[in-house]
């Protein structure tokens, strides 16, 4: 017994870190395809209270274990697409997995530093206070800097829980604010042993559930429309495979002739066609005819490509043919996507690290972004938002595009770069988050899953099961009226926040020049 109380006291510190990335890893079976919701509250408290307890050097610590823990467990999916299909060895695919781990740790520790000047140079309130703030500037920074990852914002967690009825007011980073306020008061209250903290955590959460009751838009059954996604389920390895493209061809054609004249709107997923537009431009044509014929229309995914003084630019393109006007290249109907994910769709200052790049056997992304203001996709009498795959999670791009007369919005994706991860779940779920923020049904076609169908308060009308070549058909309603965060956005909460966070700098001033003449 002895033995084991000295050598609790004498590693203590290593177990409690170990502790402490257990819960930053727990911290993810708040996201789909897991979908427990509280885990977020509970990750979030052991983090604040421990980081509340500690001096900011060990804060640092906990910080940074609790960030490998979360980060670590919850993009590990990343390393399936760079080692199945990243064509580079281990070794490098492992260091670049273990440096984006450990860039994204830096925003927790960064939280970590701050709130503990303020809790030690400060009241505990003031620290209560800030924490919200403090982890929501962060997050924004993180979903902005190089170009941004706001993957596995603790908001998105609610989108089947009690917290989900923010999001069309104040959009996921409201329900965030909401989640880490509730999380630092437990702490606080496990922290003094004040059990009034947990009641009023409780209160916030009682009264934030009955908006989930309230309906922002209206429904127009009269506008009702057929819709078909099919999801070709293409093996990554054969995508872009020459010898390949008329089998590939073949499937999404089988699938797709049986509905002519059944379903208004046929939806294939990302890049369905494998190469250029041009290249395709008989086929088109000759589809765009059939599908004229039938008054059906489809939207598909596929390389764009547009000359400029004799040299080739490639998008990533949405576009729609079988509309009342015949298809002719480039149509106009289109879009290009503007957010591209880097090192995957392009690589800073391209040809300076090209050579590099081909050193290590590391592909060359070519892509060109698309404009961030473009017109919604006109498909008979219904009108899209689009956006292709990871641009689903940035919330901001896809408000300032809605317009008052959308009627559905549309994402199309290719999940297969992820194999049989929790990568395409997670993705879902954030694509349900911005149905929910905007009141619209949202079309979620994919090659391999998940493709679904969902409804305009963020529940799932129909999908599909995932690695199957088959198609969803259902009729979707379209909805009108405008959630407040469609309306102002958010920047009107972050101005707000700013404003607490300028008071909160000027009342403490004192505090902090003296701590930063002690760092020095």
């Amino acid at each position: 017994m002895i033995f084991v109380v000295t050598a609790y006291y004498k590693y203590r510190q290593f177990l409690w870190l170990f502790i402490v990335l257990l819960f930053g890893a727990f911290g993810i079976l708040g996201f789909s395809p897991y979908n427990f919701w509280p885990a977020s509250i509970i990750s979030l408290t052991v983090l604040l209270k421990i980081v509340l307890d500690s001096t900011w050097k060990k804060g640092i610590w906990y910080a940074f274990f609790w960030g490998i823990g979360f980060f670590g467990s919850g993009l590990q999916w990343i390393y399936i697409s760079i080692d199945q299909f990243g064509n580079m060895c281990s070794c490098v695919n492992t260091v670049l997995i273990v440096c984006f781990v450990l860039y994204l740790t830096l925003f927790p520790i960064l939280f970590s530093v701050l709130l503990t000047a303020i809790h030690l140079n400060t009241t505990i309130w003031h620290a209560v206070g800030a924490a919200p703030v403090l982890w929501l500037s962060i997050e924004y920074i993180r979903g902005h800097a190089f170009t941004g990852f706001p993957w596995l914002q603790f908001g998105y967690s609610q989108i089947d829980g009690p917290f989900k009825g923010i999001a069309p007011i104040f959009g996921v980073e409201g329900i965030t604010f909401i989640l880490v306020l509730i999380s630092v008061l437990i702490a606080v209250s496990i922290k003094r042993a004040q059990l009034s903290l947990t009641v009023i955590s409780l209160g916030i959460l009682l009264f934030m559930w009955p908006l989930t009751w309230i309906q922002w838009y209206h429904t127009q059954p009269q506008r009702a429309v057929n819709v078909s996604l099919v999801q070709g389920n293409i093996d990554q390895h054969v995508k872009w495979d020459a010898n390949y493209l008329e089998k590939i061809m073949q499937i999404y054609l089988n699938h797709t002739l049986p509905l002519l004249g059944k379903t208004k709107i046929i939806i294939w997923p990302e890049s369905a066609i494998p190469g250029n537009e041009i290249d395709h431009d008989q086929v088109l044509t000759l589809l765009d005819h059939q599908l004229r014929q039938d008054q059906t229309n489809l939207i598909t995914g596929i390389i764009g490509i547009r000359y400029d003084k004799n040299i080739s630019n490639y998008y990533n393109s949405i576009i729609v043919i079988g509309n009342s006007k015949p298809y002719k290249y480039p149509s106009h109907n289109r879009y290009d996507k503007h957010h591209l994910v880097l090192c995957s769709e392009r690589v800073p200052f391209q040809r300076f690290f090209s050579p590099l790049l081909r050193l290590f056997n590391i592909p060359v992304p070519f892509m060109q972004k698309g404009y961030y203001f473009q017109p919604q996709l006109t498909v008979s009498f219904i009108k899209m938002t689009a956006v292709i795959c990871y641009e689903i999670i940035l919330n901001k791009q896809i408000r300032d595009n809605f317009k008052p007369d959308t009627d559905f919005l549309l994402t199309v994706a290719n999940n297969a770069w992820f194999g049989n991860s929790i990568g395409p779940w997670q993705h879902f779920q954030m694509a349900r988050m911005r149905a929910l923020e905007l009141g619209r049904p949202l079309l979620c076609s994919t090659n391999n899953g998940v493709t679904a169908i969902v409804n305009a308060d963020g529940s799932i009308q129909a999908k599909l099961p995932q690695f199957t070549s088959t198609v969803l058909s259902d009729t979707v309603v379209p909805t009108t009226g405008l959630t407040p965060y469609a309306r102002f956005g958010t920047s009107w909460f972050f101005l707000g926040i700013i404003t607490i966070y300028i008071i909160l700098i000027f009342k403490c001033r004192n505090y902090i020049i003296d701590l930063i003449k002690n760092f020095y």
